[in-house]
């Protein structure tokens, strides 16, 4: 039976004010959500306070509250490398409301090296964004007969057995680049591991062992002094703060050890909404770019970065294998 005309063109007005109710009902119910944030944004820190990370945790915390319009409260969860604060975060509620600035080590090489990790970083947690590079210093006692990257490693080949490298702990970045040098110049060095830099670098001060990655933040009043020796800086740029030292790979060290380094990056945990993690993105950014916040990253010997959830995460998945090597090269392992 042929449909009249005026039939036609009622149904055609009855499907135009179904969609538009339709329109509207969204709109109301999209209306009805509160706008991110409508409370304080738990900020974990999964180390001491006091700490380089503590420090910039509360430098952006400060700045970023202001673009939030609410506060963001630091929680400092130590212990374990920074698997107790991180799991903790992996652990929450994922709406934006707690989220954690962690380091490399626990928001990815600590699945390498620990046999039971009670979080699976790619799993349970979404990437924000890097907030900064924090390459390390090579820097060796005075006594060493070197003055360069390269020089040391054949000092090393033709001093087997004699060297001794410290670290701030097992499977972190000074353990791991020791123990490539020691594997590459079959030198057999001897690796102390040490809780925390700081007494690392007073015996590396005293001669109790002859070379050492450490911070610049913590460094740079020794080499200053003339107390200890730097050789080079890790990564793919110089240090602000020690602009007169090259890289390793400027010096001809150009394996891919010696041109990683450790970074600082905000994490949330997994399936927060995307529009939240971009929000938050956006306010660390600006955050970065203020010249007293930028300033206080590069006193500390980091390089701060221009970042975003999806630029975060393709140089994640670019660094991962480059750890998972190293850390099986190492052979170090960790219950």
């Amino acid at each position: 039976m042929p449909i009249s005309p005026s039939t036609l063109q009622r149904r055609t007005w009855l499907g135009a004010a179904a969609l538009a109710l339709g329109t509207l009902a969204g709109t109301a119910a999209l209306a009805q959500q509160p706008a991110y944030p409508t409370k304080p944004i738990k900020v974990i820190v999964p180390f001491a306070p006091g700490g380089a990370t503590d420090v910039l945790a509360r430098v952006l915390a400060e700045k970023m509250a202001v673009g939030l319009g609410q506060p963001l409260v630091i929680d400092n969860k130590p212990g374990a490398a920074g698997i107790i604060g991180t799991d903790a975060v992996a652990k929450a509620a994922p709406d934006g409301y707690t989220i954690v600035l962690g380091l490399s080590n626990s928001l990815l090489t600590n699945q390498f090296l620990y046999e039971k990790l009670p979080y699976d970083p790619q799993r349970d947690l979404a990437l924000i964004y890097q907030i900064a590079i924090a390459p390390l210093v090579l820097v060796t006692h005075p006594s060493v007969p070197v003055s360069t990257g390269p020089e040391l490693l054949k000092y090393a080949a033709a001093n087997k057995g004699k060297v001794a490298y410290g670290s701030y702990g097992t499977g972190a970045y000074p353990h791991l680049a020791g123990a490539y040098m020691s594997l590459t110049q079959n030198a057999d060095m001897s690796h102390v591991a040490y809780r925390g830099e700081a007494p690392m670098v007073q015996d590396l001060i005293g001669g109790q062992i002859q070379m050492a990655y450490a911070s610049a933040l913590v460094a740079k009043a020794h080499i200053d002094a003339g107390k200890l020796k730097a050789l080079g800086v890790t990564g793919e740029r110089r240090m602000g703060i020690l602009p007169n030292v090259p890289t390793l790979a400027e010096q001809g060290m150009t394996d891919e050890a010696y041109r990683v380094a450790g970074w600082l990056a905000f994490a949330a945990p997994a399936n927060t909404p995307p529009a939240i993690l971009e929000r938050l993105a956006a306010e660390v950014r600006k955050a970065v770019q203020l010249p007293d916040v930028a300033q206080r990253i590069a006193g500390m010997g980091f390089e701060a970065k221009a970042s975003s959830p999806a630029e975060f995460k393709a140089a994640y998945m670019k660094e991962r294998p480059v750890w998972e090597r190293l850390i099986k090269q190492s052979g170090a392992k960790l219950d």
